[in-house]
């Protein structure tokens, strides 16, 4: 399972979101994803821990934290929602 973090400042790195994690356990990964458009991050991240009680220490210590000057938002991160198939309400009728 991963962790979602929000509210990231937008100069926050993969490798400074890595440390901040790292004082709680094993970081497998660390990801930023950027919009498709500008390169630029999208002010959320998703972070890999080494185990379960490792994860669970660090999304207990960290949510509402504040660093890097915002106040962060970090839970388990849920699946990804199946988005429709782009024919805006999935009827194909007009």
């Amino acid at each position: 399972m991963s962790i979602y973090v929000g509210n990231l400042s937008y100069d926050v790195t993969e490798q400074d979101l890595s440390t901040v994690f790292a004082e709680y356990g094993t970081v497998k990964s660390a990801k930023l994803p950027t919009d498709r458009e500008t390169g630029r991050i999208r002010g959320f991240g998703f972070v890999e821990m080494g185990d379960d009680a490792e994860e669970a220490k660090a999304i207990e210590e960290l949510e509402g934290a504040e660093w890097m000057g915002r106040t962060l938002k970090v839970n388990k991160a849920r699946p990804r929602e199946k988005r429709g198939d782009g024919n805006f309400g999935g009827s194909n009728r007009w």
